[in-house]
């Protein structure tokens, strides 16, 4: 790894976090499995953060008080070093504050704390945003963790799947051109349980923007299985590229794509997170090794 970065020891779990956007790079468990999509060429990243938008902008611009700023999908925060600090052996936190060049993008102050920290078989993160100016910051936060699909070499792909906590019934929506549909389509999910196959992602996400449940098993009959739970999230995506890749996304969201309708204020865009000025947003979500 490059020498920007960071690998936690847990109790049979390991992590190793980059500080370019503080990205989770590597999630091992004791025997030294990789569970975590090493970015090939498919899709050259790992687990990026998304801020401070989710999905896509109409025109990949962003409009605030008769001005227009350049926004590319899932928003800079990803792209941008961020710094270190805390280093430990089981924990870390990067944080990203706003600069000249972030203002060229998003005409606000604040501060994106990311921390990870390892326990028994479990990584936490949490994303944390402060608002530092003097009014009311619009931002949305997510998680875009992609994990290997199969998780062990040499199973079908169509013998995993992923198991809900609660029944999911209500309607999912869809992206065209990376904006949100605004007509909503009947559920995949059978029950709690979404029966995975490449063909499920021909268009694009399936997006749950009001799931029941906070936490989703992924695995096989056999062989290791991995729990995501979070908090504070409102949405979930769930993604692979279409026509096939190997690796599934499971992404806690708190925020979305614009509709196919809406180029209207930033401000004014469904899903935002409205942060009063000196408070704090913290979300946090959980992957668990069931190996």
């Amino acid at each position: 790894m490059a020498q920007d970065s960071l690998t936690l020891h847990g109790d049979g779990i390991s992590a190793t976090i980059a500080g370019q956007g503080a990205e989770l790079v590597s999630l091992r468990d004791a025997d030294g499995l990789e569970l975590l999509w090493q970015a090939g060429p498919a899709w050259r990243r790992h687990s990026p953060v998304l801020f401070p938008i989710v999905g896509r902008l109409m025109g990949d611009r962003l409009r605030h008080r008769g001005q227009t700023y350049p926004m590319t999908q899932h928003g800079f925060a990803r792209d941008k070093r961020f710094g270190w600090a805390q280093r430990g052996a089981r924990s870390c936190t990067l944080v990203l504050t706003d600069d000249a060049e972030t203002r060229t993008h998003y005409p606000f102050a604040f501060r994106l704390a990311v921390t990870y920290m390892l326990g028994e078989g479990q990584l936490d993160i949490g994303l944390e945003v402060t608002n530092t100016g003097g009014e009311p910051l619009p931002a949305s936060v997510g998680a875009h963790p992609a994990f290997n699909w199969p998780l062990l070499p040499g199973v079908a792909k169509e013998a995993y799947r992923l198991t809900f906590a609660e029944a999911e019934r209500a309607p999912i929506r869809r992206l065209k051109d990376g904006l949100l549909t605004t007509t909503p389509q009947t559920t995949p999910v059978k029950g709690n349980i979404l029966e995975l196959s490449e063909r499920l992602f021909d268009e694009d996400a399936v997006i749950l923007d009001r799931p029941a449940s906070n936490s989703v098993r992924y695995g096989a009959e056999t062989g290791p299985a991995i729990e995501v739970s979070w908090q504070g999230f409102q949405e979930l995506g769930i993604w692979s590229k279409p026509g096939g890749a190997p690796f599934l996304c499971i992404e806690p969201w708190h925020g979305i794509a614009s509709p196919l309708d809406f180029d209207g204020e930033f401000t004014d865009k469904p899903g935002l997170m409205l942060i009063a000025p000196a408070e704090k947003r913290k979300l946090t979500y959980q992957i668990r090794l069931d190996i």
